[in-house]
């Protein structure tokens, strides 16, 4: 089945909807037009930049379109049939970008599977989508790809680009970057050109696999008009140019990346810096520092990490330095509110009218002897555009960074929109605000409430084709007339800014009937207790609301929470006299626990009903992470993970098995098949070591209503940490609470 408006088929058309005149008027082109006309203009400009063996490696425009063209040979020359997907797995490279446009060009559909999937996952993917190529990075994923080949039938060779391929891997139809290469300039021309003359903008070029937060992801099909007219609308709102300069490093299996990094300079000719493999590790700064980028992309985790470096550095001033800087984030602070004030100025002004009454008194010196500074600490002393997107950002870290003349713009949209539907930029933004629609676009509030949210909807030349064979889920998200129904929560403004307030799938629905958005309210919880890294609201189908959170912990190489508290965390404790240093420690002490109940106790102050009150709450002993499978690739919550991986926590805290939440899946609720947890007030240290103290202590701990079952934390606890907790959690001989009369 199809429409004019969407297909399930990944060889089908779909209408393309231009207007007479505006933005949406442009004429339709593909992927392959675009890259023409700027090779065409920018032959000789940089186009891509990698660090190999310590030096810069460089293509030029003309460069960066003949190896394309080769890939793309290859891939034919090898039994690429039109229509027919190729997978690519590896961190940010040339070969990335190479093996994605020179499938496009050879007729085939390119799709992304992010490195941390597991064999099964990218089985998965490689299935549905009928791959009959992979390129992959190296041997670690290439072991993924080789553990489930003999169950692709499809899968007719895999290419490796940054390792060495082994005879007995050649057996089995792998090959290295260079001899694919290779095989690829033997191709004549004239197949290659047939290849692209059959090519039609209103067909399918890229399949973007959604995170799969709410079961197996789905396969979001984007057109080459999709991604061409987005690419240029990005290009033209952002005054990205042949001069600009981009550091690639997010994963380029997500749409926001693949526009910013990949489509979005190949439309306008700029130059593509590729970071380390280990940016997110701690090297990131190192690049930006060297290349001092004119724009920068963050998710709001990465926004997070240089937020809490730079609080570290500020909080480890002393004296007159740190009077100064302090001074000058109170400057950074007036100087945004009145860029948001003063919507009518044009673009620029601020930087160039210094001597206008408007302007804060003193931003000069601010800016000489502390922003700048910083910015060029960071490498973002050239960045004229700071950017957001992929998961909401906390208000906290975006007055933060505008305390410093960083203003951070929020990007709004998702994989179904080509990635943007609404932007923030210089001159266009607002406070808690994801912007205004990108011209071209339509943007609607269906079935608004009395406080004019409702469920967005928007509708343009962005819009997605559909989802890859599954024809009933594209059916029910765009509609007769085009419009895709986005699933979040929000309203407009007098001015057109759009503000998120909820995804209807978060929406938790009580028992009573009361509809609740939970981010809101974990977003308060964060803000007000410091030591939370993550937390998640509970509640639906029950008579009042719970939450589980996790305390901020140092993260080792692997991105894995380890039982060592962050600075933050151990600054936190400091403040509250507490001198827990690890997560086991912290968990135990009452200084802590009464730190989130406050801040639990100022989130309920500000609920807009009783029934949005958190009632009951739980410490969970380990942090979120993509490893433990709480968080997707792009670190958003994967609820149904937390509800499934914590059930019996969770069950807990509604006492009678009545109230307790519905298990996350179809399958029967599994009783537990331990004893009843133990209370609080059991979970003391031995008889001997008892006093009227540890009473208190027990009673107070009760009133928290925090889990505190020592064999049960103790064996939730990472591996690493489990052998030197496990005795001190099981004898009750871990570390003394202090007094607690000082202390609370």
């Amino acid at each position: 089945m199809t429409s004019k408006h969407w297909t399930a088929d990944p060889d089908g058309e779909v209408q393309i909807k231009k207007t007479l005149s505006g933005p949406s008027s442009v004429p339709p082109r593909t992927i392959h037009d675009v890259f023409l006309a700027t090779v065409t203009a920018h032959k000789d400009s940089p186009a891509l930049k990698v660090k190999r063996t310590n030096r810069w490696a460089s293509w030029t425009y003309q460069q960066y379109y003949e190896d394309c063209s080769t890939a793309a040979k290859a891939f034919i020359k090898l039994g690429l049939q039109p229509a027919s997907a190729v997978c690519i797995m590896g961190f940010n490279a040339p070969e990335w970008f190479i093996a994605d446009i020179g499938s496009i060009m050879a007729g085939g559909i390119a799709a992304g599977i992010y490195t941390t999937n597991s064999a099964e996952s990218c089985k998965y993917i490689l299935s549905h989508s009928k791959a009959q190529f992979i390129v992959v990075e190296n041997r670690i994923m290439l072991d993924k790809i080789l553990q489930v080949k003999p169950q692709l039938p499809n899968l007719l060779h895999v290419i490796v680009y940054n390792d060495h391929v082994s005879k007995e891997q050649m057996d089995q139809n792998v090959m290295d970057w260079a001899t694919f290469m290779k095989i690829g300039s033997d191709l004549p021309e004239y197949e290659l050109q047939w290849r692209l003359k059959n090519q039609k903008p209103n067909k399918c070029s890229t399949l973007i696999y959604t995170s799969g937060t709410t079961g197996p992801p789905k396969a979001v099909m984007l057109s080459h008009d999709n991604i061409s007219w987005t690419a240029l609308a990005c290009c033209q709102i952002l005054n990205v140019r042949e001069t600009s300069d981009v550091v690639s490093y997010l994963p380029l299996s997500h749409i926001a990346a693949q526009i910013i990094d990949l489509h979005g300079p190949m439309a306008c000719g700029a130059t593509v810096w590729f970071a380390k493999p280990d940016a997110l590790k701690g090297t990131l700064v190192d690049t930006l520092q060297e290349v001092r980028p004119t724009m920068f992309l963050g998710v709001p985790r990465v926004w997070e990490k240089i937020q809490d470096k730079v609080e570290m550095q500020i909080n480890e001033m002393k004296g007159f330095k740190r009077a100064l800087t302090k001074w000058a984030q109170r400057i950074g602070t007036d100087v945004g509110e009145a860029k948001q004030n003063s919507t009518e100025l044009p673009r620029g002004y601020w930087m160039a009218d210094r001597k206008s009454k408007e302007y804060p008194a003193g931003y000069w010196f601010a800016d000489r002897l502390v922003f700048n500074k910083i910015k060029q600490i960071l490498g973002l002393d050239r960045c004229i555009l700071q950017a957001s997107a992929a998961a909401p950002i906390t208000q906290e870290t975006v007055a933060f960074f505008q305390s410093l003349d960083i203003p951070v713009y929020e990007i709004y949209g998702m994989s179904e929109c080509s990635g943007p539907q609404t932007l923030s930029f210089d001159g266009q933004h607002k406070a808690g605000s994801t912007g205004k629609s990108i011209p071209g676009s339509e943007i609607k509030i269906e079935n608004p409430d009395r406080d004019g949210n409702g469920e967005i909807c928007y509708r343009g030349r962005h819009i997605f084709m559909g989802y890859m064979h599954d024809e009933e889920t594209t059916g029910k998200t765009i509609d007769k007339d085009g419009w895709l129904h986005s699933g979040d929560i929000g309203k407009l403004d007098k001015n057109n800014f759009l503000t998120i307030t909820g995804r209807i799938k978060e929406i938790i629905i009580t028992a009573g009937g009361e509809n609740i958005a939970p981010i809101p309210i974990e977003d308060k919880v964060k803000q007000y207790a410091p030591i939370v890294s993550n937390c998640m609201v509970i509640g639906d189908k029950m008579k009042f609301l719970s939450l589980v959170c996790t305390l901020r912990c140092v993260m080792n190489d692997a991105h894995e929470p380890q039982d060592d508290l962050d600075w933050i965390s151990l600054d936190q404790c400091k403040r509250l006299g507490s001198t827990a240093t690890t997560v086991s420690e912290a968990l135990m002490d009452p200084l802590v626990l009464n730190n989130i109940k406050k801040a639990v106790q100022e989130a309920n102050k500000q609920a807009v009903s009783n029934a949005s009150k958190i009632q009951k709450f739980r410490i969970l002993p380990e942090d979120f992470s993509i490893a433990g499978g709480e968080l997707g690739p792009t670190l958003k919550l994967k609820r149904r993970v937390v509800m499934t991986k914590y059930a019996d926590i969770i069950a807990e805290m509604y006492d009678d098995y009545n109230d307790r939440p519905p298990p996350p899946s179809s399958q029967p609720e599994k009783m537990p098949d331990h004893a009843p947890m133990p209370s609080a007030a059991s979970a003391r240290r031995p008889e001997s070591d008892s006093s009227t103290e540890d009473k208190i202590i027990a009673q107070h701990l009760d009133e928290l209503s925090l889990h505190l079952d020592r064999e049960r934390i103790a064996q939730s606890l990472p591996s690493g940490m489990r052998s030197r907790t496990n005795s001190q959690l099981s004898d009750g001989s871990g570390p003394p609470f202090p007094p607690l009369q000082t202390q609370l």
